[in-house]
């Protein structure tokens, strides 16, 4: 197994790290920084999963400078993207940290996205590649998840909710992006199937 397809091994194993540290109930206690309480297994969440967003980066630069991109790699690496995100959705809607509609909308973008990537490879062979607003989507989603796990604890002296903003521009473009995919590809449902 290369390096790149390890790190989204890795990725897959901190999934449920993550999962049990934020849905067990534990007290660890709290971290007061900048009159922000931070329960301290958010923070240890916000690590784990800055962690897995760091190998997600990594895999897939060192797969393509090294010429490692193998079928593992195409379905590893987005499905793991997929459920760790999707995870700490969820968790952040259990939480009260963010609005359930807005994780509704983000989770069945995702999935309609990757049916619609699966349909297009299985009709023309193809893999579709991530566009920019696609990319902006999932930066601002990486960003406003580790932000709203750590309550905005670096700029709440301003009571910026940074979190809630960039969760808000992840929705925005969530949604077009999602369009974007779906108008790009209609040809795909338009073929007949033969059989």
């Amino acid at each position: 197994m290369n390096l790149p397809n390890k790190l989204t091994v890795g990725r897959i194993i901190l999934i449920p790290i993550f999962l049990l540290v934020l849905a067990v109930p534990m007290n660890w206690g709290s971290v007061v920084w900048l009159s922000t309480r931070i329960p301290v297994t958010q923070i240890v969440a916000a690590l784990i999963f800055a962690v897995a967003t760091a190998t997600d980066f990594l895999d897939g630069q060192i797969a393509r400078r090294r010429h490692l991109i193998t079928n593992f790699g195409k379905f590893a690496d987005p499905l793991a993207d997929k459920m760790i995100v999707m995870t700490a959705f969820v968790l952040l809607v259990e939480k009260g940290l963010a609005p359930a509609w807005v994780v509704a909308i983000i989770v069945c973008r995702e999935l309609a996205v990757t049916g619609l990537r699966l349909l297009i490879v299985e009709t023309n062979g193809e893999v579709m590649a991530a566009k920019m607003p696609g990319k902006i989507k999932t930066v601002s989603q990486m960003f406003s998840i580790i932000f709203l796990l750590l309550n905005n604890a670096f700029f709440a002296i301003w009571h910026f909710p940074l979190g809630t903003i960039l969760l808000y521009i992840c929705l925005i473009f969530t949604i077009y992006s999602g369009i974007d995919y779906f108008v790009k590809s209609r040809g795909v449902f338009s073929e007949s199937v033969h059989e």
